[in-house]
C-alpha cells in the first residue's frame, strides 16, 4: 500500500470522528445598533458593492471601489462618514449589450472595482471587471479624476466579479494574482507597469505551475525583497479520487527579470509550498479563506514576521468550523531552501528523490544562470516539505462560527508586554475581537455589523485611528477597536481582559491604555479581580450582611401569584446563582429557569429578599437584588381565577427602588435579551452597562432594610394564627351544638319511659291491649303495617305507652 493510499484511508477514518473542540465563546455580545457599541455606517442609494477599500497614509480618507464608481470618503470625523467626491466609471450601453450576448447576467455586467492601490503620492491605480472586459486607469487622489484613458486590464483584474484576486504595488510596479482569460482557465501571477530595463513577467503555464487556484492575498517583505502570494489550489501531489484542495504560499523576487533564453519574460524565482494548518489527530483545515501579515516587533528581525490565516475544511465532518493558524517567515524560508518534489512528465505524478541540485529554486539572482540551471528550477518548483504552524498547533479553532476575513494587530498593555489581537468577521455578520493568551484565545466581544449575510471583500484596519473598516455590498461600516467605556466598574474592566483597556483609580473609569497613564489597573493574562481591584472591590459576604445590603428592586405581589425574578448575566462566561438570607431555596418551592431567572408562587413563606450572584473567573458579584412583599390592602387589585405571573426585572409593574422609593422600575429591571441564537443572553450596556455597579457603589449607598434582623424583614404578614383560631372556634361550636341536640333527645326519651300512676299491671293486660300498645313501630319491625282499626293506643296522663310499658318504637 502506497503513501497516498494510506493518506486516503486516514482521511476516511478521521472523517468519522466528530470534532470535540467548540472554541472560545464571546464574553459579551452587542446587537446591531446597540447604544453600548456605537458603529458608524455609510450607505447611499446609488452606491453598492463597496468591497474594495484603500486607506490613505494619514488615515483621514478612505478610497472605496464600488460598482461603477470610485469613492473618496472623509473618515476624519469620529461621529460620521461623509462622501467627499465620487468618480463614475461604468460601461457603455454597447459594452453591456456585448456582455449580455456572451451569456452573462446583466447583474454581473457592471464595472466592479477589484484593484485599488496607491501608485505614488498623487495617483491611485484602479482596475475593474468592466462588463467582462477588464479595464485599468490612473486616478488623481486629490480630485478623483482620471488622468489617462483607461487601458486593457487583462492579467491585472479578473473578468468575473465573483472571482477572487490579489494585487499589490511596490515601487510603482503592480504584482497581481488573477486569471488572464474570459473563461478563467489561465491563472497567472504577473508583474506590470515595469519601466527601463525591467520587463513585465508572468508564469510559465506549460507545466501547470498553478492548478485552478483561488487567490487570497499578497504581502511584501522589504528585508527579503520578495512578494509572497497566498492561495488555495488542487493538490496534484495527492492521489485522491476527489480533488484535494491544499493551501499554498509562493514567492517571487522583485529583482527577477526573466531568463535570457530559457524562461524569457517568465519568472525564474517562482516556488511554492503547502501551508499545513492541522492539529494532532484531526483532519487538516486545507482551504485558506483570508490571511494578514503581522510585522515583527520593534527591534526584532524580519524572520519574526508572522502570517495569520483563516482555514476551513472541504470535508463535511468539519462543516461550519474555522481554524486560525500562524506561520513564521523563518519557517517559510526554511522550507523553500530545502528539497523539492520531482514531476514525472509521463505519468504527471510527483515524487521525492534525492537528486543533485543544479540550482536552488526560489533563490534570487537566477536571471543570469545557465540554461541547465533554469530548466532545473522550471521543473522543480514545489517544495517537498510543508510549512507547519507556529508551535505545531492551531492558534484558534471554532466549531460554532465560520470566519471569512481577519485583521491582526499588536497591542502593548500596561505591563509593557505585547499582545496579539485578532479581528475576525463571521459569515453571520459578527465581528469578533480575540486576544491571544498563553492559555488560549479569549474573545473579548462580538459586534454585529450587518443582519443578512452578504459578500465581504475587504477588512481594513487603521491602527493609527484605532478603527476597523468593513466593506459590504450595502456600504461601509466603521467599528472602533476599543470599547472601554462599556465597563463601568473595576471588576468588569479587568474581567474583560482587553489589552486596549485599563481601570483608572483616579477617575474611577475604564479608559484606553496609553503611554501617559502607567497607573492603570489591568490583568490581561489572568483577569484576577481580587488582586487588581483590591482597593475598590467588596467581598460577597460583606455585601450580604444586614446593614450593608445594597439597594434593590421592590416587587409587590399578591398571594398565590406566580413570580419570576430576572437575573441579567454580567457576561456570557458567568454563572448565575440565587440566594436568600438565612433560607434555602428548595426545589419544591422554586424553579430555576435556563435563562438564569427564578420562578415561584408568592406565599407567606416565599416573601422576602432575593439576591442573584454572578461568578466569573473566580470572582463573585451581586447583579440583582429583589424584595418581594405582599401588596397592601389599598393597592391590591382583583386577581383572575388563573395564576397571574409577575416578572420582576422584565417589565414595568408595581415596584420601586428601595433606595429612592419613587422610581417605579429599577436599573436592574430594564434588561432585554440581545441574541436568541446564542445560548446565553447579555444585557445591552445602556440598559445595564455593568451590573457589577451594584456591587461596589450602590452597596455603600444601600438603605438599612434589616433594622430588625434579616429574618424579620424577609418575612411578610402571616395569618397562620388567625386560621388556627377560627378553625378551633368552629370546631367547638359544632361540638357544642351536637352535644345540646343529644342531651335534648335523651331527656325526651327518659320522660316517656318513666312509670305513670293508674297504669294497670302488666300481667293483667289482654293480648289485644298489648298489640295495641306496641303501636305501629312494632309492626314495622316485623315488616307489616297494621290497619288503623287494629292499632290501638292508650293515653294515660298525657303520655303514650305501649303494651310493654315503654315508649313506642323503643326496643324491649
Amino acid at each position: 500500500m502506497g503513501i497516498h493510499s494510506l493518506l486516503s484511508l486516514s482521511v476516511v477514518l478521521l472523517s468519522c470522528v466528530s470534532p470535540s473542540e467548540t472554541g472560545p465563546t464571546p464574553r459579551v455580545s452587542f446587537s446591531l445598533g446597540s447604544p453600548g457599541r456605537l458603529v458608524t455606517r455609510f450607505s447611499s442609494p446609488d452606491v453598492s458593492n463597496t468591497t474594495t477599500l484603500l486607506l490613505s497614509h494619514d488615515g483621514d480618507l478612505l478610497y472605496v471601489g464600488a460598482r461603477d464608481a470610485v469613492l473618496a470618503l472623509d473618515v476624519s470625523n469620529e461621529d460620521a462618514i461623509t462622501l467627499r467626491s465620487k468618480l463614475d466609471w461604468s460601461p457603455s450601453e454597447k459594452d453591456l449589450e456585448q456582455c449580455s450576448m456572451k451569456g452573462k447576467k446583466m447583474s454581473d455586467c457592471p464595472n466592479f472595482i477589484r484593484v485599488l492601490q496607491f501608485l505614488n503620492s498623487s495617483h491611485v491605480y484602479a482596475c475593474g471587471t468592466f462588463a467582462f472586459s477588464p479595464r485599468c486607469t490612473y486616478i488623481n487622489s486629490e480630485t478623483l479624476t482620471m488622468s489617462l484613458k483607461p487601458d486593457e486590464g487583462r492579467g491585472r483584474c479578473p473578468y468575473d466579479p465573483y472571482q477572487r484576486n490579489t494585487a499589490i504595488i511596490v515601487d510603482g510596479e503592480l504584482y497581481t494574482g488573477t486569471v488572464a482569460d474570459y473563461r478563467g482557465n489561465r491563472p497567472v501571477i504577473s508583474r506590470h507597469l515595469s519601466e527601463g530595463r525591467r520587463v513585465d513577467l508572468k508564469l510559465d503555464d506549460t507545466l501547470g505551475w498553478l492548478e485552478d487556484p483561488t487567490f487570497i492575498s499578497s504581502s511584501f517583505v522589504p528585508d527579503e525583497e520578495k512578494i509572497y502570494f497566498f492561495f488555495s489550489e488542487v493538490g496534484r501531489e495527492y492521489d485522491f479520487i476527489d480533488k484535494f484542495i491544499v493551501s499554498r504560499v509562493s514567492q517571487i523576487c522583485m529583482s527577477d527579470v526573466g531568463g535570457q533564453r530559457t524562461l524569457q519574460r517568465r519568472w525564474t524565482t517562482f516556488a511554492k509550498a503547502q501551508l499545513l494548518c492541522q492539529a494532532d489527530n484531526e483532519l487538516p483545515y486545507n482551504v485558506i479563506q483570508d490571511i494578514d501579515t503581522l510585522a515583527p516587533a520593534e527591534g526584532a528581525p524580519a524572520d519574526d514576521t508572522l502570517f495569520y490565516g483563516i482555514f476551513t475544511s472541504q470535508w463535511s465532518v468539519n462543516s461550519g468550523r474555522s481554524a486560525v493558524c500562524s506561520f513564521r517567515l523563518s519557517d517559510i524560508k526554511s522550507v523553500f531552501s530545502g528539497n523539492y518534489k520531482v514531476l514525472n512528465r509521463d505519468t504527471l505524478q510527483w515524487s521525492t528523490r534525492v537528486q543533485e541540485k543544479v540550482a536552488n529554486p526560489g533563490e534570487c539572482g537566477l536571471h543570469n544562470a545557465s540554461d541547465n540551471a533554469l530548466r532545473f528550477v522550471k521543473e522543480n518548483f514545489l517544495a517537498d516539505d510543508s510549512v507547519r504552524p507556529v508551535g505545531r498547533t492551531l492558534t484558534m479553532v471554532s466549531a460554532e462560527h465560520t470566519y471569512s476575513h481577519l485583521s491582526v494587530q499588536r497591542v502593548q498593555a500596561v505591563n509593557q508586554r505585547d499582545y496579539t489581537v485578532l479581528f475576525l468577521l463571521t459569515e453571520s455578520g459578527y465581528l469578533h475581537k480575540a486576544v491571544l493568551l498563553q492559555a488560549g484565545a479569549h474573545i473579548v466581544e462580538e459586534v454585529q455589523v450587518f443582519v443578512q449575510p452578504q459578500p465581504v471583500k475587504s477588512l481594513k484596519l487603521s491602527t493609527a485611528q484605532g478603527v476597523i473598516y468593513v466593506g459590504t455590498s450595502e456600504g461601509v461600516v466603521r467599528v472602533p477597536t476599543a470599547n472601554c467605556s462599556a465597563y463601568w466598574t473595576c471588576p468588569q474592566c479587568v474581567l474583560a481582559r482587553d489589552p486596549f483597556c485599563g481601570w483608572d483609580p483616579n477617575s474611577r473609569a475604564c479608559v484606553r491604555v496609553s503611554n501617559s497613564k502607567s497607573s492603570l489597573v489591568q490583568d490581561v493574562d489572568r483577569g484576577n479581580v481580587e488582586e487588581a481591584c483590591s482597593s475598590v472591590s467588596l467581598t460577597h459576604r460583606a455585601r450580604f450582611s444586614p446593614n450593608k445590603l445594597s439597594a434593590g428592586e421592590l416587587v409587590s405581589v399578591s398571594l398565590n401569584e406566580v413570580v419570576r425574578l430576572q437575573c441579567p448575566p454580567s457576561s456570557r462566561l458567568s454563572r448565575q446563582q440565587w440566594e436568600r438570607p438565612n433560607s434555602r431555596l428548595s426545589s419544591e418551592l422554586y424553579l430555576h429557569l435556563e435563562d438564569g431567572s427564578l420562578s415561584f408562587v408568592a406565599t407567606p413563606t416565599t416573601l422576602g429578599h432575593y439576591l442573584c450572584l454572578s461568578t466569573e473567573n473566580g470572582f463573585q458579584q451581586t447583579v440583582a437584588i429583589y424584595h418581594v412583599r405582599q401588596k397592601s390592602s389599598n393597592t391590591a387589585q382583583s386577581q383572575p381565577s388563573s395564576h397571574p405571573v409577575t416578572q420582576a426585572g422584565a417589565r414595568p409593574g408595581p415596584r420601586s427602588k428601595l433606595s429612592e422609593g419613587t422610581s417605579e422600575e429599577s436599573e436592574l429591571g430594564r434588561t432585554e435579551p440581545t441574541q436568541s441564537s446564542r445560548d446565553a443572553q447579555t444585557p445591552t450596556p445602556q440598559q445595564d452597562r455593568d451590573p457589577a455597579l451594584w456591587t461596589q457603589e450602590s452597596g455603600l449607598r444601600g438603605t438599612k432594610l434589616w433594622e430588625e434582623g434579616p429574618l424579620m424583614s424577609a418575612r411578610g404578614p402571616s395569618y397562620l394564627k388567625e386560621l388556627v383560631v377560627v378553625s378551633v372556634l368552629l370546631l367547638l361550636c359544632v361540638s357544642l351544638l351536637i352535644t345540646v341536640l343529644l342531651y335534648t333527645f335523651r331527656q325526651r326519651c327518659r320522660s316517656r319511659t318513666a312509670p305513670q300512676a293508674g297504669t294497670p299491671p302488666r300481667g293483667r293486660r289482654t293480648s289485644m291491649e298489648q298489640e295495641a300498645l306496641r303501636g305501629p313501630c312494632a309492626s314495622k319491625r316485623n315488616g307489616k303495617t297494621p290497619h288503623s282499626a287494629q292499632a290501638g293506643v292508650l293515653v294515660s296522663n298525657g303520655a303514650l305507652t305501649g303494651s310493654n310499658g315503654h315508649l313506642p318504637n323503643t326496643p324491649i
